[in-house]
């Protein structure tokens, strides 16, 4: 550091690459001082004549506002206000063209000055080392200053910087051909110059400021050191005339050897730099309390009479000017607003000056040729040794024909600073530098829609999460488990579990699937999960399948006895008596005294015992019927087989019908003396009238097993003379088949008789 400035100080000048030497044409406008125009007829002041926002508009139409007037107040960040150029009324607020190639509408103010250029109360500082730093940017901010050298950068911004500065750099090189209203201004006002050098120094307290000036202007190089001499940190640095030195990176490299890296800004590197005419702006709004409401404009071209610089209001036409200055124009005039490299051709004359306007060129064809047809590259490469940012003109423009914005930009098309160089050396003529504007503003429409995009984008995110999120919410409502229950509740639901249970041990298999429905109950009122408590009902389950394998057995059991039985009749006849005298004996040992009971009626009496003998009378009928079952197997004559079984199955049926019937009247004979309370008379007539009917309905059923077991004995001869009839084979195919029906007769026979001798012992014991 202090190597380089001892460097500084002894003069050291770095070299940048590229650059150009175009003629100077200066002298058109400097060899006179500066004059002031008259009052224009109106003035047109744009709200927007800076980088940023608009300010918020103060006036309105038909209202009458003094000089140095605020028309608008900022509003949002980089926003200055301006204020109005003279006294007078402001006929309208209205878009008009603006200063820029397009020449688009932007709102403006329109005023009609009153000719009295009356101001504004002023608030003027003597001593500006008395101000705070807040209170100086504040005055730098309502003055409504930005940069003058052609960016337009809000200058408050600048001086209200939080990184460390090292160097404050003045540019006053003023490298354009054809101007120099910078030249005249140090000239004239270099005391005024370096005061607002001072208050800057005073914002950013930097090691050293450097004013850089070009070697072709000694007058203001002289001025401004003389006005300089008592500040010691303030170095008057000249450099040589080259094109495009008074560019802010280059002109960093020529005086610091620094170079500021791409898509950056000076002050990533410690250094700040400012134009001079915007440092005069500075010490005029502290010292003066003045607004920046007028500026130096160049006027020269060799079709004005009169070229020079004038003090010009902003909002003056520029119609105004070029008339003030003598102006005659020749045919396919063009008028160009700033310097003949970085300039642009206004599309008409009615645009008001603006605060970064510093030069009206109105040159003619032989001064400023309209350039020829454009040609094709011939790769000369003499575009990119001109280039003082080291780009590749040739190759930039090749992507800009064909829309590549992402190589543009992989290339460092926005480090371009527009200075035409290239094109200025281009053999084949091609407007390169119109190719790098285009193509900037279309990449910036680019990247601005993306923005928009990526917010809608994001408010649509926002707002679906917000949607999904609302209904889980309405969800979950409707999802929340009950309030907590108090001990009480609690307490009377253990209760109630403890009943369910008791009920269930001691209960059926309802009570236990009604224990387990309660127990659910339970479970789902405390919010738990339910998980069916199934084991009792498969207990039951188990049971009753244990219950149908042993049916299963018996049965089983009994068919493999009834088919090992002995299929001959007289055996079968034996085993048939020992089964009745079991059950005869069984009887006796369970018979039991019914007549304890003393009859306290003898009509009771009387049915009753006519009951019984007609129950007698009904066994003794069932007996034969078991009488005439034995015998019927015994017969020697061939049965057939089908017409046997099937009368078998009639007589068991009857048998079993007979059986209920004596058992329906065994119970109502065995009802009668068991009564203790004295019976009605009449009450006994039904009864026994009762009785009778259902011994005469046994009495009935056991004569129709009868016939039913005649009709038995009487099919066997005729199946037998049947059988004689057919043939020998149809003998021989039935014989196996009479075999098997045998062995199932006897054994529905055995069946039948076993029947009847229990329903006669059932009659025994009502006798």
């Amino acid at each position: 550091m202090d190597k380089l400035l001892e460097q500084i100080k002894k003069g050291t000048v770095w070299a940048f690459p590229g650059g150009i030497h175009p003629p100077q044409q200066k002298s058109l406008s400097n060899s006179a001082s500066i004059t002031r125009l008259p009052l224009p007829d109106k003035l047109i002041v744009a709200l927007k004549q800076h980088i940023g926002a608009n300010g918020k508009l103060l006036v309105e139409k038909g209202q009458h506002v003094l000089k140095g007037q605020p028309l608008t107040e900022p509003a949002a960040n980089w926003s200055v206000p301006v204020h109005a150029p003279s006294s007078g009324v402001v006929t309208d607020i209205a878009p008009m063209p603006s200063a820029h190639p397009s020449a688009l509408p932007e709102l403006s103010v329109i005023i009609e000055p009153d000719g009295k250029d009356e101001w504004v109360a002023l608030n003027k500082n003597k001593n500006p080392a008395e101000l705070s730093h807040d209170e100086l940017i504040n005055i730098i901010h309502q003055a409504g200053i930005s940069g003058m050298g052609g960016a337009g950068f809000p200058t408050y911004v600048k001086a209200d910087t939080k990184q460390p500065i090292e160097f404050l750099i003045v540019n006053a090189v003023e490298c354009e051909p054809y101007i120099t209203a910078d030249d005249v201004l140090m000239r004239e006002h270099a005391k005024e110059v370096i005061q607002g050098i001072e208050i800057m120094q005073q914002l950013l307290n930097p090691t050293l400021c450097i004013v850089g000036i070009e070697d072709n202007k000694p007058e203001a190089i002289a001025a401004m050191k003389q006005a300089a001499e008592h500040n010691s940190k303030i170095i008057i640095q000249t450099v040589p005339t080259i094109y495009p030195s008074g560019g802010e990176k280059q002109l960093i490299k020529l005086l610091t050897n620094r170079e500021v890296p791409s898509i950056g800004i000076p002050a990533d590197i410690g250094i700040l730099v400012h134009n001079t005419g915007t440092l005069f702006a500075v010490q005029q709004a502290v010292y003066e309390g003045k607004p920046l409401i007028e500026r130096i404009v160049t006027v020269t071209g060799n079709t004005i009479h009169k070229p020079g610089n004038v003090w010009t209001l902003l909002g003056t036409e520029i119609k105004h000017l070029l008339d003030c200055q003598g102006f005659s124009p020749v045919p396919q005039q063009s008028v160009v607003m700033g310097g003949p490299m970085m300039g642009f051709t206004l599309p008409t004359v009615r645009i008001g000056i603006v605060k970064t306007t510093n030069c009206i060129l109105a040159p003619d064809h032989k001064e400023l040729a309209e350039p020829g047809p454009e040609k094709a590259c011939i790769r000369c490469s003499a575009c990119a040794d001109a280039c003082p940012a080291s780009l590749l003109p040739q190759q930039l423009q090749w992507f800009a024909k064909s829309k590549e914005y992402d190589k543009l930009q992989e290339h460092n098309l926005f480090d371009c600073i527009e200075c035409g160089a290239c094109a200025y050396v281009c053999p084949s003529e091609i407007p390169l530098v119109q190719y790098y504007r285009i193509a900037k503003v279309e990449i910036k429409e680019q990247q601005a829609e993306k923005i928009k995009a990526d917010r809608a984008k994001e408010r649509f995110d926002a707002r679906k999460e917000r949607l999904e999120r609302e209904q889980e919410e309405r969800q979950n409502r409707h999802k929340r488990k009950p309030a907590a229950k108090s001990a009480d509740e609690k307490q009377k639901v253990a209760e109630a579990l403890a009943r369910v249970k008791n009920k269930s041990d001691n209960g059926d298999e309802k009570s236990a699937v009604a224990a387990a429905i309660a127990r659910a109950k339970a479970k789902k009122q405390q919010g738990e999960e339910l998980e069916p408590d199934n084991s009792e009902v498969a207990k039951e389950r188990a049971l009753r399948k244990e219950q149908a394998r042993k049916y299963k057995e018996q049965k089983s059991q009994t068919d493999e006895s009834a088919e090992t039985a002995p299929v001959d009749d007289k055996k079968s006849a034996v085993a048939a008596a020992i089964a009745r005298a079991k059950a005869k004996k069984a009887a006796q040992a369970n018979e039991e005294p019914q007549n304890d009971a003393p009859a306290d009626d003898k009509k009771s009496a009387v049915a009753a015992a006519i009951a019984r003998a007609k129950a007698k009378k009904a066994a003794q009928a069932l007996d034969n019927a078991e009488q005439s079952t034995n015998e019927a197997p015994q017969s020697d004559a061939p049965v057939d087989d089908k017409k046997a079984a099937v009368a078998a199955a009639i007589a068991r049926a009857k048998a079993k019908k007979a059986a209920k019937a004596l058992e329906e009247a065994e119970q109502t004979t065995s009802e009668e003396p068991q009564t203790d309370a004295p019976v009605d008379d009449k009450k006994a007539a039904v009864a026994a009238a009762i009785a009778r009917a259902k011994a005469k309905k046994a009495a009935k059923a056991l004569e129709d097993t009868e016939q039913t077991q005649l009709q038995v004995d009487s099919a066997a001869p005729k199946s037998a003379e049947s059988n004689t009839d057919d043939s020998s084979d149809l003998i021989n195919a039935d014989k196996p088949k009479s075999a098997d029906d045998k062995k199932k007769a006897a054994v529905a026979a055995a069946i039948a008789r076993a029947k009847a001798k229990k329903l006669q012992k059932e009659g025994n014991n009502q006798s």
